[in-house]
């Protein structure tokens, strides 16, 4: 793939993935050729899916775009891995004001790293703004219906992790 595409890296543990990250995705699709979904292997998060399932997950979640999103995994500073990915920007979405001191936080530090690489904040369509993983995996770890927030392949995922149903 060419270094001149416009390329946008969404950095995130996608635990699980939601359908307020494929709303995402989808716009920066609007207006960068390519979106390098970034998975984040963190040591310091307990998370409920493997890498590997949260790649399938994201795999089959955001299949509809074809070779325009691509699902890595990656370990290290995110900005070294940007640079890996010939990008020249972050992509974060937005939920609510609250997000925002952490994000901008993150962005003057990934500044001071590196200052050839933006970070873009995006917001989910307003039916997604409420919508985070922790609160998700709740809603199903209490036998909740969660298959308004997440792609079907999760909520089964979730539904075999949580209460033992299968498919």
């Amino acid at each position: 793939m060419s270094a001149s595409r416009r390329r946008i890296v969404y950095p995130g543990s996608f635990d699980p993935i939601t359908y307020g990250h494929v709303d995402v995705v989808a716009r920066a699709l609007q207006l960068f050729d390519e979106v390098v979904l970034a998975i984040a292997v963190d040591s310091t998060k307990k998370p409920l899916f493997t890498i590997e399932e949260r790649q399938a997950f994201a795999e089959k979640a955001l299949a509809t775009h074809g070779a325009k999103v691509r699902i890595v995994v990656f370990h290290g500073l995110l900005v070294e891995f940007v640079q890996e990915q010939n990008a020249r920007a972050i992509l974060r979405g937005l939920r609510a004001v609250s997000d925002f001191e952490f994000e901008f936080q993150m962005a003057l530090m990934n500044r001071k790293l590196a200052d050839s690489i933006e970070t873009l904040f995006l917001m989910p369509r307003g039916a997604y703004t409420y919508l985070s993983s922790t609160i998700i995996k709740e809603i199903g770890r209490l036998g909740g219906d969660v298959s308004a927030f997440v792609p079907p392949v999760v909520q089964e995922a979730m539904r075999q992790k949580f209460h033992g149903v299968k498919p």
